[in-house]
């Protein structure tokens, strides 16, 4: 048992610098359009892997917290290098296309599998739960990064030193993933899991967006540096 949670430690740790490494690689070659396309990819991935629960550091959680997480650094990227009208543009994709996804998946299950078809009962058990967690995961996303945006740019007035991003970083990213949290978990899982869990579920997932948002710092400041550079290919 040891040996498996240190394994998932590790893993973790490992799918968090591949997140990290993905923005950076999708910014440095695309630009803001990059980070547009990386904020659908983290709200369908993050929706999808948070059925599967797993243990880690000795407490119950959900997947999808390192993807899912990731978006807000992409948002903060955008608010410091470009300004929030084009942070806004990233939440509506993310609105968007976690919508669409939904909605034609869903109606893919609708069709009357062949008798030679294997995925049905699969794709049942995963994708059947997606309009409660999309509704959960559109009410959680909606606001939280609207407040993260709005946060991020009163600590930006407040301290707005180049030495300051830290600050503005990780004050409004943790404040923002805490409400996203509370509202996510109430909707898609209350009643699903007993109060207890879905307490240590909670509990779990904003100390791991914690984490995220903390170990996320020196990657804006690296995506700063490549804008302020001119390393940055924009696409558009």
């Amino acid at each position: 048992m040891t040996q498996f949670v240190g394994f998932n430690e590790l893993l973790w740790f490992a799918m968090l610098l591949v997140n990290f490494l993905l923005i950076l690689t999708i910014y440095r070659f695309a630009g803001r359009t990059g980070l547009f396309l990386w904020v659908p990819i983290a709200t369908i991935v993050a929706n999808i892997q948070v059925v599967k629960m797993v243990n880690l550091f000795g407490v119950e959680a959900t997947l999808g917290n390192i993807v899912y997480a990731s978006s807000f650094l992409v948002t903060d990227i955008l608010s410091e290098n470009y300004g929030r009208e084009y942070s806004k543009k990233a939440v509506f994709f993310g609105f968007f296309s976690l919508f669409s996804f939904t909605l034609l998946m869903n109606m893919a299950l609708w069709f009357v599998p062949s008798s030679e078809d294997f995925s049905q009962q699969s794709m049942q058990t995963i994708f059947s739960l997606m309009p409660r967690l999309t509704l959960a995961s559109l009410c959680a996303y909606g606001i939280s990064q609207y407040h993260d945006i709005l946060a991020f740019e009163f600590w930006r007035r407040r301290f707005p030193a180049a030495g300051h991003l830290w600050i503005r970083n990780n004050l409004s990213t943790m404040v923002s993933q805490g409400l996203d949290t509370l509202i996510f978990t109430g909707i898609a899982f209350y009643g699903v899991y007993p109060l207890p869990v879905l307490l240590e579920i909670c509990l779990s997932t904003y100390l791991l967006k914690w984490l995220v948002a903390m170990l996320d710092t020196p990657f804006i400041y690296i995506a700063r540096s490549f804008y302020l550079q001119g390393k940055v290919t924009e696409s558009d």
